[in-house]
């Protein structure tokens, strides 16, 4: 039977491994440390993976824990649906402390793999060791790619040149319409190199900085002329712009509207509107983090 729910499905992009990543998904930041709202965060991300957004990331860092715990139970039963990404704090990045930070993970998630796994951001271990770490978890099985995130340019280029590097398939950072800085050089060459990238809080992040961009006079022109919201606009500029964009939603009616993005098609003119509204850099510009 098919599921009530459902909607149109979610654009994929390719990853160099061979895997395909949804290209909208549902972010866990701040989720699993409030027992009071438990219920709501799990019925939640449910209705997400019923939508057609499989896509769940989550990190050790998120609650201590404890978002990974409530992600093990949302996806109990339907791993298979799943495409499941978490995150290694920089201080557990060293060659043993990554593959028990990856094991501990795996059990809170209880699953006994990730699709990808990232080093959250650059700390004080070499990359070359947290690499081989990522090495052994993908050939032992436990994760099938891996990633970083908050890398900037230089970042990239050092990781790249290293054992290992070339597999990095992912970089996970801060990209919205207000905050456009990886546009100028990070983005192109992660293009150049095929290396996804995936776009955090990109509706901003807190409810201050969301009613600022929300609000825009561009964004609301263009959401009334598409019947739709003014997120579902942000969103759209960033899926079909093949980007992977991972919102935060931590009700159901966030997760509808969060799926609705996947029925509009943003015109040139709509991407024209937006770049004047919301300029794209023109030099380089420090990489930002949330």
């Amino acid at each position: 039977m098919s599921n009530p729910n459902r909607t149109t499905s979610v654009k994929r992009l390719s990853l160099p491994s061979g895997q395909n990543i949804p290209a909208l998904g549902q972010g866990t930041w701040r989720m699993g440390e409030n027992s009071a709202r438990r219920k709501t965060e799990i019925e939640a991300l449910r209705l997400g993976l019923d939508l057609g957004m499989s896509l769940i990331d989550t990190a050790e860092m998120y609650g201590e824990g404890g978002a990974e715990m409530l992600v093990g139970e949302v996806i109990a039963g339907r791993r298979d649906d799943v495409f499941l990404v978490s995150k290694v704090y920089p201080h557990n990045a060293s060659l043993t402390g990554a593959v028990k930070a990856c094991e501990r993970s795996l059990r809170r998630l209880k699953t006994d793999y990730l699709d990808i796994y990232l080093l959250h951001w650059r700390g004080a271990i070499p990359l070359e060791e947290t690499l081989e770490a990522f090495l052994r978890l993908k050939e032992s099985g436990k994760i099938r790619d891996f990633g970083v995130s908050n890398f900037d340019l230089d970042d990239m280029v050092e990781a790249f040149a290293l054992p290992g590097g070339k597999d990095i398939v992912t970089n996970q950072v801060l990209y919205n319409l207000v905050h456009r800085g990886v546009e100028f050089d990070l983005l192109p060459w992660c293009r150049d190199h095929n290396i996804a990238v995936m776009a955090y809080s990109p509706i901003e992040h807190s409810p201050v900085d969301q009613r600022v961009m929300l609000d825009h006079p561009a964004l609301k022109s263009i959401a009334t002329r598409h019947g739709c919201t003014t997120a579902q606009v942000a969103l759209a500029w960033l899926v079909q712009r093949e980007l992977v964009a991972i919102p935060k939603a931590g009700n159901p009616q966030h997760v509808r509207e969060n799926s609705g993005t996947l029925t509009i098609t943003l015109a040139e003119e709509d991407f024209v509107l937006l770049d004047k509204a919301f300029p794209p850099p023109v030099g380089k510009v420090p990489l930002e983090m949330r």
